[in-house]
């Protein structure tokens, strides 16, 4: 009979505690969990991998007693078909909020109807939806950087080290033979970076006579495959190469590097992003110069419009273009102020 007892006192001890647990998760509301589902594009892109672990860490930054984040990745490895899935998969987890990195960012209609179906709000990034489609509904935003900015300072600092450095133009025939390195095939920023690079570089002053182009996919091994072919092709007489980003760059380096050439020998090269490798190589004097794409600041304006638009509160603190657009400058990266961007990073 005693034991009887015992026993059924531990089982009405362990309902307590089972309810004590399901009334303390009762508490905490949806609007008091933020699971922020991360759609990329393809996290093997440099900026990409960077920007998501910053977002990451800014997120985890908002976390308190009554406010529980968590953040869910998928890569969809260059397909928009396994991206559409995986956004699905991400709703179907339990994920409140999506930050979606198109990989293709005029194909958006499957994203955009899984989003208003589940009611969920997305915060594009990186990769810029087109205007009609962001605008179908109020709970679609953009965070990134504005698009023409990086080439025409890259043109900019390309310009400036050429008209202080006459040795660039090795052939001396007054124009800078040069080859450009670019992302996807009609890629918005791939476009965009190389045309208002060069455009800059003509307006100021410089004459220029275009070798060869390579598409490389923001890619630094297929950027050396593309420039081991130009250099089969025009050996020395490239002087100038841009880059649309700095992984392409660096590939660039590595080609003349495996094909044996000395630095001497080696034309300015110039980069896009200022990653991690990217400021590296600015800072050993390998690239010329870098534009600097202020993942810190796009991850901490993610987080906190996720933070926003699950709490409901906080929104009025943000500071929209169109009321749906959040952009972030560029800064040009040179030797003389790599030093102290190293340093942030750090």
């Amino acid at each position: 009979m005693k034991m009887k007892k015992i026993l059924a006192a531990g089982v009405l001890c362990c309902m307590g505690v089972n309810l004590l647990c399901a009334c303390g998760k009762q508490q905490m509301s949806a609007s008091d969990k933020v699971h922020v589902g991360v759609a990329c594009y393809n996290q093997n892109d440099t900026f990409i991998s960077e920007l998501i672990t910053s977002f990451r860490e800014q997120l985890n930054g908002y976390e308190r007693e009554d406010l529980e984040t968590r953040v869910l990745i998928r890569d969809a490895a260059g397909s928009q078909r396994t991206q559409n899935d995986q956004v699905e998969e991400l709703i179907n987890a339990g994920c409140n909020v999506l930050c979606v990195n198109l990989v293709d960012r005029t194909n958006t209609s499957e994203i955009i109807d899984l989003a208003r179906e589940n009611d969920i709000p997305i915060i594009f990034f990186n990769r810029e939806p087109v205007a009609e489609d962001l605008r179908q509904w109020d709970k679609f935003y953009y965070v990134g950087a504005y698009t023409k900015q990086p080439g025409v300072m890259q043109g900019e600092m390309a310009a400036d080290l050429i008209r202080e450095n006459s040795q660039i133009d090795r052939n001396k025939d007054g124009k800078i033979q040069y080859v450009v390195l670019e992302g996807e095939p009609g890629h918005q920023d791939a476009i965009v970076r190389t045309e208002s690079a060069v455009d800059t570089l003509k307006n100021n002053g410089i004459e220029l006579e275009k070798l060869s182009y390579g598409i490389a996919n923001w890619n630094r091994a297929q950027a050396q495959n593309r420039m081991e072919q130009m250099i089969g092709q025009y050996k020395n007489k490239i002087e100038l190469v841009l880059a649309n980003n700095d992984d392409m760059a660096l590939g660039a380096i590595d080609a003349y590097k495996k094909l044996g050439y000395t630095e001497a020998n080696f034309p300015v090269f110039f980069g896009i992003d200022g990653t991690d490798v990217g400021l590296k190589a600015v800072m050993d004097s390998e690239l010329a110069g870098t534009v600097y794409n202020d993942k810190e600041g796009q991850a901490g304006a993610m987080a906190k419009l996720a933070v926003a638009l699950v709490s409901g509160e906080g929104m009025e603190d943000i500071e929209f273009e169109d009321d749906k657009y959040i952009y972030m400058s560029y800064f040009k990266i040179t030797s003389d102020n790599v030093s102290s961007y190293v340093d942030e990073e750090k």
